[in-house]
């Protein structure tokens, strides 16, 4: 861009550091609605509650306490994508492919989070940071519901 025309601002966003024990979850499960809310994110949050709760869960579980957890929500033209940020480096599984033989047993609590994860978002994945990684989804557009009806006369 020429030095003359400004950049556009940053989608608008919510970031939250949050404590790397199992108090995370609700607080994140929490705050995912109110971002929603307070970014007029035009997702499902119903979805957007039970996957983030996913990820914070298994960052809790599956990386040291070396220090917070991140909470990062974006606004996107399609939709919102939610994003947990940790310390550890290393990927998070199988979450953007089903790897054969790696069904999760379904009378087992644990290993659906990621399943839920690839099923129910539009997009996931994970990055590294400066500092670890982030792993991330995206949710689409959700339909608004209809507002009010007008008043007839």
């Amino acid at each position: 861009m020429p030095p003359d025309v400004p950049a556009p601002p940053p989608p608008p966003s919510w970031r939250v550091a949050l404590p790397h024990s199992t108090a995370a979850v609700p607080i994140a499960r929490a705050l995912i609605r109110t971002a929603l809310a307070d970014l007029d994110a035009p997702a499902d949050s119903d979805t957007a509650e039970l996957l983030t709760a996913e990820l914070v869960a298994n960052a809790v579980e599956h990386t040291d306490g070396s220090g917070p957890i991140e909470l990062v929500v974006e606004l996107l033209a399609s939709g919102c994508q939610v994003e947990v940020h940790d310390h550890d480096p290393g990927p998070p599984g199988n979450l953007t492919r089903l790897l054969p033989g790696s069904t999760p047993d379904p009378w087992q609590e644990h290993g659906r989070g990621l399943l839920l994860i690839r099923a129910l978002s539009s997009a996931c994945g994970h990055r590294p940071t400066e500092h670890g990684k982030a792993v991330w989804f995206t949710l689409p557009r959700s339909p608004r519901p209809p507002g009010p009806a007008a008043p007839r006369d």
